[in-house]
């Protein structure tokens, strides 16, 4: 099997701004070729991260690299990336010809040649046509799209995009991504995306690395992340989900069980646990099921609360007795119990994660997992 080859490179990267530390020993590669997002909440460290690799921010500490060649006091004209911005950045007084070609006037590229590669640019946005028109006059799909052709004209190696589809509605921002994802792939260019947007984040990547105070939390694919959230943090994050606080009150080669306030769960397979130990359970509201009786293992009694109709599933918020409320979903065609109703709460075991509360445990297993 052939190895991916590395276009980007962060090692032990740390950035203070002041005493401020927004980037904490950063690790990470990103390959040739692929869509990597940085996902996390506003002042998590990843646009912080993109203008380090940009050359917009210098690293405090670590080095960067770029298809091998150590970035540190190249300045951004010398980085072979360009940037995508949320706000377009386009020179509001020049056509859509002359914003895409500035770079290649300032290269001295021959005329001709400024001409092909623009036209083709265009094509790759679908935006043939619109050479003669100025930003004022196009929408904001049409501006982003000029940016993106501004960018991928000079052929980068690496296409960085800050939020850039931030400005964007819904439908059209929906629209873009697609879009986006398909140009990526028909390049092979490496991209790398800046957003808090999990739902872009889980459509268009390749992987994702989730960002949470200057630390990257979690590193993988979308199924990877959502389906085996590592910490607490990634879990309430990404999507939706059920957390439940206990501790571990029994051991053995390869089971546990678990304490909660209101309730116990039984036989289950875990073994890096230890007594005592103060844990999360994690379950996705798609995987919690209910009964009107009792169930082997599973020790949680709760009332219906209330249902909230959405389209296509039926929530059902159950409270449980110390007053926390579970989420589950149900098809609108159920025969549903009335609100007020005493339930059974279980799922398959399977389809809960177990997380360490411990903080200093959980970025040692977070920063093995990535530097593998």
């Amino acid at each position: 099997m052939e190895e991916k080859k590395v276009m980007i490179q962060l090692k032990n990267v740390v950035k203070f701004f002041g005493r401020h530390k927004v980037v904490k020993s950063i690790n990470l590669d990103i390959y040739e070729g692929e869509f990597l997002t940085l996902l996390g909440p506003s002042g998590c460290g990843k646009t912080t991260t993109l203008r380090m690799i940009a050359g917009f921010e210098e690293a405090t500490e670590g080095e960067i690299y770029l298809d091998d060649v150590n970035m540190e006091g190249k300045p951004p004209y010398a980085r072979d990336v360009n940037t995508v911005f949320q706000n377009y950045a386009l020179f509001p007084h020049m056509n859509v010809y002359d914003n895409i070609a500035f770079g290649l006037v300032e290269k001295k590229l021959p005329r001709a040649e400024i001409r092909e590669k623009v036209l083709n640019a265009l094509e790759m946005v679908q935006l043939e046509g619109f050479e003669k028109r100025k930003p004022s006059q196009m929408s904001g799909g049409q501006k982003q799209r000029v940016a993106i052709a501004r960018a991928l004209v000079n052929n980068p190696k690496v296409l960085l995009l800050d939020e850039p589809l931030g400005a964007l509605d819904l439908k059209l921002r929906k629209q873009m991504q697609s879009e986006l994802k398909h140009l990526q792939q028909k390049l092979g260019i490496t991209f790398l995306y800046v957003t808090h947007d999990q739902e872009e984040a889980l459509t268009m990547s390749d992987r994702i690395a989730i960002m949470n105070q200057g630390r990257i939390e979690q590193l993988g694919t979308a199924q990877d992340i959502y389906e085996h959230p590592v910490s607490k943090f990634v879990a309430d994050f990404i999507g939706e989900s059920n957390i439940l606080e206990g501790y571990v009150t029994k051991t053995d080669d390869a089971t546990i069980s678990v304490r909660f306030e209101f309730g116990q769960l039984d036989g289950i397979a875990a073994s890096e646990f230890v007594d005592e130990e103060m844990i999360y359970v994690s379950v996705r509201p798609e995987h919690v099921k209910y009964s009107q009786k009792p169930v082997k293992d599973f020790h949680l009694q709760g009332i219906i609360k209330e249902y909230i109709y959405a389209g296509s599933s039926i929530r059902m918020i159950a409270e449980l007795p110390n007053s926390q409320e579970i989420i589950l979903l149900c098809h609108p065609q159920d025969t549903l119990p009335a609100t007020g109703t005493d339930i059974y709460l279980y799922w398959n075991p399977d389809k809960a994660v177990l997380l360490h509360t411990n903080e200093d445990k959980l970025y040692d297993l977070i920063e093995d997992a990535v530097l593998k």
